[in-house]
């Protein structure tokens, strides 16, 4: 069931720090068959021109995380996710508010990513925003040999985007 807005939990979007690593870590474990290393982590916040990552903070917690690599008039949403308790809640429109602004404000023309064909819920949130399916990437998930299926906003700076990101920050209450 769907909470009313006046419920979301008070979500603190920061930018990525080393300090948040360890419980992005933990989230990682949680949400990924085959999560990402710390050192990992740590080469792609230390790229600033080109990366941002930012964590959800609910009551001093870390419940969420997300990043986008930003190149040219290219972006790509490398991670998103929410602790499993907190999903549902409206923490991963607000991460992916804030990297979809991001990529538009670098002058990105496109975004792409990639999602597991099974993940329902991930592709309704990005359709939600706007990315449809261009393609699948058979086995690209090695651990399970699962395929992705790959979304993609072609403009980006388009008034179409724009009308998205204001009605998902209405109805998110952000």
């Amino acid at each position: 069931m769907a909470r009313a807005r006046d419920e979301l939990p008070a979500v603190e979007l920061v930018p990525m720090k080393r300090r948040h690593v360890r419980d992005v870590l933990m989230i990682e474990r949680l949400v990924y068959p085959r999560p990402w290393s710390a050192g990992l982590f740590f080469s792609e916040i230390n790229q600033k021109a080109s990366r941002h990552y930012i964590c959800a903070v609910v009551d001093g917690e870390v419940v969420g995380y997300g990043g986008v690599m930003v190149h040219a008039d290219e972006a790509h949403i490398t991670t998103i996710a929410v602790l499993p308790e907190r999903q549902h809640g409206g923490i991963g429109s607000r991460l992916m508010v804030d990297l979809v602004e991001h990529a538009r404000a670098k002058e990105a023309r496109s975004i792409a990513l990639e999602v597991r064909v099974a993940n329902w819920p991930a592709q309704r949130l990005y359709a939600w925003f706007g990315f449809r399916p261009v393609g699948v990437r058979k086995n690209y998930y090695a651990e399970t040999g699962e395929d992705a299926l790959v979304m993609m906003v072609d403009d980006a700076q388009s008034s179409e985007i724009e009308r998205r990101i204001a009605r998902v920050r209405a109805t998110i209450g952000c």
